[in-house]
Parts: structure tokens; sequence; C-alpha cells
């Protein structure tokens, strides 16, 4: 029988104006569908003109320069339109969605739906269960003692992945999913009884000890940097903080 992690997934990424998933915005994107691995992918690519300015330290990340984006970049809210029908066809289809660092990349879906639509990315998945799988929180949990960053380029280097053209969408999106193939692999004996449906509801507390622990690393030395512990997506701030 054919292992989830050698099944269909599908993986989504974004490039964006920055780290903020409050106020910055998306720039590009991308939808990487795969029906087994080794497979030939299918890519469906966004190119997103902000309406803001693009800063140099972005840039410096994806090489996508506001003038490039105010040339060849669509309107927000019809793309962000696209994406969320996009990822509601995936989970429907069954397909589980791979996205590294999903509380970033969702929540600034989710935040750009609010502020292009008037919706929000549980809208698009209202009828439509969503099964997220996280690289970063799988190889975490399961090699949770390795020492060393845990950036996609990290993780692909750690599990033999090619990552051709980094901090472009269709390539990160790319890589994600076969790392979360590899991951499956290697670690084949914990995972490979549990569905992505279950793997889905034992991110979310992975995570969030994950959250507590880093959290508890941050008052040790002296940063009051917070630590959200949501996944995969943040819930909504007030209206009055979010302003």
């Amino acid at each position: 029988m054919t292992q989830w992690f050698e099944g269909p997934l599908a993986a989504f990424d974004t490039e964006t104006t920055g780290v903020d998933v409050e106020g910055d915005r998306i720039v590009s994107a991308a939808l990487v569908v795969q029906d087994s691995a080794g497979g030939r992918a299918r890519v469906t690519a966004w190119l997103v003109n902000p309406g803001i300015p693009v800063p140099e330290a972005a840039v410096a990340v994806h090489g996508l320069t506001e003038e490039h984006l105010q040339h060849h970049g669509r309107w927000p809210a019809p793309v962000m339109e696209e994406i969320g029908r996009a990822l509601a066809e995936q989970c429907a289809a069954g397909r589980p969605l791979v996205v590294m660092n999903a509380p970033f990349d969702l929540t600034l879906l989710d935040r750009e739906l609010r502020r292009h639509r008037a919706s929000s990315l549980a809208h698009y998945l209202e009828h439509v269960p969503m099964c997220v799988l996280d690289p970063r929180v799988l190889d975490k949990h399961l090699d949770r003692y390795r020492k060393g960053r845990r950036t996609l380029t990290d993780l692909c280097a750690q599990y033999g992945v090619a990552l051709t053209g980094a901090h472009d969408a269709a390539a990160d999106a790319t890589a994600a999913l076969e790392v979360v193939r590899a991951v499956g692999r290697r670690f084949a004996g914990r995972l490979e009884r549990l569905s992505p449906a279950e793997l889905h509801t034992l991110q979310a507390v992975w995570h969030a000890a994950q959250a507590r622990g880093l959290q508890a690393w941050f008052a040790r030395n002296g940063s009051e940097e917070a630590v959200d512990p949501a996944w995969p997506l943040r819930p909504a701030l007030p209206a009055s903080r979010a302003a």
C-alpha cells in the first residue's frame, strides 16, 4: 500500500514585503501539486503588485523590485480570490497541503483575504477540511535534539533535497514538498500508521510545545519577544489592535 508521504501532495509558499503577518503583503505565491513521489509537478504561480512600497530588505531576499511588481504584478484582490479557491480545491480533493512555517504563510494569506476580499481563509475552507503538513514542525518534533537552524535551506541539506532558486515561491514550495516526503521516509516507523489528518492534529500540539520551549528560552536570555503557539493559522487580532 502506498504510504501518504509517497502519494498526492500539494505545497503552498509566498514571498512577501516583510515578516509582519498583520501588516506586510504578498508579492508572489505558488501552488505546487504532485500526484505521487517522483511525478511531474504542476505549478500555479501568482505575481502581485502589493500597492505599497517594497522594502529593500525584502527585495534583497526575493529579488522582486517595486518597479517589476508594478509592471508585471496583478492587483491583490483577484489574486487572493484565486489563491483561496485553489487551496480549497486541493483540500476538497483530499490532498494534504505542505506549508513550511505554516503560521506565517497561511496567516498572511488570511489577512490579505480580509484586507482585499472582506473575507477569510476559513470562509474558503468552510466546507472542506484543511490538512496541513509543516516540515519545520515535523522535523523539530521527530529529530528534536539535533542542533542547528531549521530553515528550509537547512532542512533541504539535512534531507538531501535539491533547492534551486531559493526564495522563489515555486522553488520553495517544491522543496518543502520534497522535504516532507523525505521526512516521511526517514521516520516511516513513526509516521506510516498516522494519517495526514491525524498528523495535522498532532502538529498543532507539537508546535504549541515547541513555542513554549522557545518562549522559555527567550525568557532565560532576557528577551521579551513573544512566541505564538497557534498552528497552522494565528487567530485574527481584534479590530482595535489590527488597525
